[in-house]
């Protein structure tokens, strides 16, 4: 096992890692909309491309990409907020990983988090 950090995504505020290498997977933790300064998106379209940005520069750091995403959890504070955060999410994940989306109550302002599963080929 191996933890994973890049720079260019928010530092872990908490006892976990942005990232974990086992077994020729990549385990990135939950992204929020937040960027790497602290900066917070306000709105749910904004949130959910930052959330992504954070894990393509995880991924990146490992020579991968967002066509190595096998699978995603996505966790909406509002679950009316599924069609413009599914919007922007489609517009990255063009491959289609296998996805689950559940309605959560996130702390502070954040209105998404989200997590993935990537492969090394």
């Amino acid at each position: 096992m191996k933890q994973v950090l890049t720079e260019n995504a928010p530092k872990p505020v908490g006892p976990y890692s942005q990232a974990v290498k086992a077994n020729g997977f990549l385990f990135i933790s939950g992204q929020l909309g937040i960027d790497k300064d602290g900066n917070v998106k306000d709105t749910i379209e904004g949130q959910t491309e930052q959330a992504i940005e954070n894990i393509k520069a995880i991924l990146k750091k490992e020579n991968l990409d967002l066509k190595n995403v096998v699978k995603v959890t996505v966790y909406l504070k509002d679950m009316n907020d599924f069609g413009k955060m599914n919007s922007v999410y489609e517009k990255y994940f063009t491959g289609k990983p296998a996805r689950a989306c559940i309605g959560v109550n996130l702390f502070k302002n954040f209105k998404i988090e989200i997590e993935a599963i990537a492969v090394y080929e």
